[in-house]
């Protein structure tokens, strides 16, 4: 393409402050996550540069040009964090690939994003919004629960402890999720059934990919059976009799029937949350058939060893490097059609 791309990111850095959990860095890249999607984006004919989403972010971008920028940055502090670097690229007039501010910081409230598809009848577990633990009462929701610090992701503060099956047991962990996590926690019925994700890619249509079915049946012995922030963490770099390596089945294990339902509900959601360009819709499928959407990932891991998106599209026939590539084009694609909406209507206003 030779474009000058910009690959905006967070390094993930050793845990040296004692009190910091210990998921605290696991949303941000590695340096080998970060050179392999620059290379790819090479392989296509680029530039790279690569701008660290620290401090100094905005005086970079004031003094450097760019075509794009490849954003995977998930941003610093605060509950919108995420749309922290497409705030700045906004203000500057700068494209970017990926959804937006808004997309990204309702996403990451998991109970905002809850409400958006109860309004849309997309189906999603019942919930409860618990704001400090001594606000416990009768939460009006079935045994066994999942407690879930309310704006995380990586599987962040979920670990197997976080499935509770009476009061006692839920007392316990919500005090302890807000203890370290220090923000509202959500609750919500855990829903046992094949655990699914869906990668999202492209606009107008965005177009769902084959469909991945997280298979936790070798788990058993870790006792690690859902996608715990523990399994997302290690689950392709540590020896399988650990019991954190789920198989990963792809296409998944529907019929097509209900493939083709899953698909639409996670299309949906996808187009609810404001998502563009890519995104990875999480879902549990039930005995019932009904497919529930734990969450919307308008911002998904590209690690090229464990993180399910670049899998998924690898079965879909992409290779890495050409799906950094796509993702680009789909973007600037975006960018083109937005620009020329805008030049037509400031044409029509004269």
């Amino acid at each position: 393409m030779g474009l000058k791309v910009a690959l905006t990111y967070n390094l993930k850095r050793k845990i040296e402050d004692a009190d910091l959990p210990d998921d605290y860095y696991s949303e941000f890249d590695s340096r080998e996550t970060i050179e392999t999607i620059a290379n790819g984006l090479r392989s296509g004919g680029n530039e790279v540069f690569l701008v660290e989403a620290d401090r100094g972010l905005l005086n970079w971008f004031q003094n450097n040009e760019v075509d794009i920028v490849f954003n995977i940055a998930e941003g610093l502090d605060g509950e919108s964090r995420e749309s922290q670097v497409p705030a700045i690229l906004d203000f500057l007039n700068i494209p970017y690939t990926g959804s937006g501010i808004l997309a990204l910081s309702v996403s990451l409230n998991k109970a905002l994003t809850k409400k958006l598809f109860e309004q849309a009848d997309i189906p999603t577990p019942k919930h409860r919004l618990i704001r400090q633990p001594s606000g416990i009462s009768d939460l009006g929701l079935r045994y066994p629960l999942i407690v879930k610090p309310n704006s995380e992701g990586s599987g962040k503060g979920i670990t197997v402890t976080s499935v509770v099956r009476d009061r006692e047991e839920l007392a316990r962990e919500v005090e302890r999720t807000h203890r370290i996590y220090k923000q509202e926690i959500l609750v919500e019925e855990f829903i046992d059934g094949k655990e699914l994700t869906v990668g999202i890619l492209g606009n107008d249509p965005p177009v769902a990919l084959p469909i991945l079915e997280i298979d936790f049946s070798n788990c058993k012995g870790s006792g690690e059976y859902f996608y715990t922030w523990k399994v997302k963490e290690y689950e392709k770099e540590v020896e399988e009799s650990l019991g954190l390596s789920p198989l990963w089945h792809c296409p998944a294990r529907l019929s097509e029937a209900d493939t083709a339902k899953v698909k639409d509900v996670a299309l949906k959601a996808h187009s609810v949350i404001g998502c563009v360009d890519l995104s990875r819709v999480d879902i549990i499928f039930n005995e019932d058939g009904i497919p529930y959407v734990l969450e919307v990932n308008p911002l998904p891991g590209l690690d090229p060893k464990d993180s399910n998106l670049p899998y998924i599209a690898k079965c879909a026939g992409f290779s890495y490097a050409g799906l950094m590539n796509k993702i680009v084009e789909v973007s600037l694609e975006r960018h083109k059609i937005k620009n020329k909406n805008l030049a037509l209507q400031e044409r029509s206003l004269r």
